[in-house]
C-alpha cells in the first residue's frame, strides 16, 4: 500500500523532553500536535491527550528512561491519491513514539549562517511536519563546515530560526526571538521562555545575532544552550535567567 506518510511524510511530530520519567510541558505539545495535524487535514481524534500520554508513560519506563526525549509522530495512512491502492487504509493514522538519551550538549557551541532560506510563505511554514527534510540539511550542511548548528534567514533576509532550535539573543540587557511570521516554528520551550521572561519578537536580519551580547539556542532535545562563537566571533559567557529555566 502506498501509503500518504511512506510517499510524502505526511504526519505530525513531537519531541518531548523526558526528566523524572515523566515528559514535560505535555500540553503544549499535545495542543501543537493537534493543530498542526488539522491544517494537514491529518485526523487524530481516534487518539486522547491521556492515552497518548499513557503510552508514553509506560514506553519510559519499559526503556528505563528517566531522563531523556521522545518522539512522537502521527502518519497519515491514507493511501496516496496519486497512487491509489485497492486495499483497506486500515488504520487511518498511526502512532509512533520512540524514546531515546538525551542529546549531548556541546560546551563550545559554534554556529554560522545557513546557506538555505526558509520559505515564509510555505503552507508547511509553523507546522512541525514530518517531512523535514529542509531542516536536516541545512544541519548536515553547518556541520560539513565544522559547525554544530546554525541560523536560517528567510526569503527576506529575516533571522528565523537555527535548523533544529529557536534562537534568542541578548543585547542592551533585552531579550529578543524573532517572530512567528518571520517562518519559525513555535517551539514549546519558546513559549515557556515567553510565560517566564520578557522578550521581544523581532523582525531583524543577520547583523542583529552578529552585533549580539548573548546567543541562544533553545529545543526539547537540547533544552538552552548559549552559543559560544558565532561566525568566528567568540561571545562572552553570561548568566542570563533564560539559562535557569529549566531542569536540564
Amino acid at each position: 500500500m502506498a501509503e500518504n506518510y511512506i510517499l510524502y511524510g505526511k504526519g505530525v511530530f513531537t519531541t518531548v523532553c523526558i526528566s523524572g520519567g515523566a515528559g514535560l510541558f505535555w500540553d503544549k505539545h499535545w495542543k501543537r500536535l493537534l493543530s498542526n495535524a488539522k491544517k494537514l487535514d491529518i485526523d487524530i481524534s481516534q487518539y486522547s491527550y491521556q492515552s497518548v500520554l499513557d503510552k508514553l508513560h509506560k514506553i519510559t519506563i519499559t526503556e528505563r528512561i528517566d531522563t531523556g526525549r521522545a518522539r512522537i509522530s502521527f502518519l497519515d495512512s491514507n493511501p496516496s491519491r496519486l497512487w491509489p491502492s485497492v486495499e483497506s487504509p486500515g488504520e487511518v493514522t498511526k502512532l509512533l513514539i520512540e524514546a531515546t538519551d538525551r542529546l549531548v550538549r556541546e560546551t563550545d557551541h559554534k554556529i554560522t549562517t545557513s546557506s538555505f532560506p526558509v520559505n515564509s510563505r510555505s503552507p508547511l511554514v509553523g507546522v512541525k511536519s514530518c517531512n523535514y527534510l529542509e531542516p536536516i540539511m541545512s544541519l548536515d550542511e553547518a556541520k560539513a563546515r565544522g559547525f554544530h548548528e546554525a541560523i536560517r534567514l528567510n526569503e527576506c533576509g529575516f533571522v528565523t530560526s537555527a535548523c533544529m532550535a529557536n534562537v534568542f539573543w541578548v543585547k542592551g540587557g533585552e531579550l529578543f526571538t524573532p517572530g512567528l511570521a518571520m517562518g519559525c516554528l513555535a517551539g514549546t520551550t519558546r513559549d515557556f521562555v515567553f510565560e517566564n521572561i520578557d522578550c521581544r519578537e523581532v523582525e531583524v536580519g543577520i547583523e542583529a545575532l552578529k552585533d549580539a551580547d548573548a546567543i541562544f539556542l533553545t529545543s526539547a532535545g537540547i533544552g538552552v544552550v548559549q552559543v559560544a562563537e558565532f561566525e568566528g566571533r567568540r561571545l562572552e559567557k553570561v548568566d542570563h535567567p533564560i539559562l535557569h529555566l529549566l531542569p536540564y
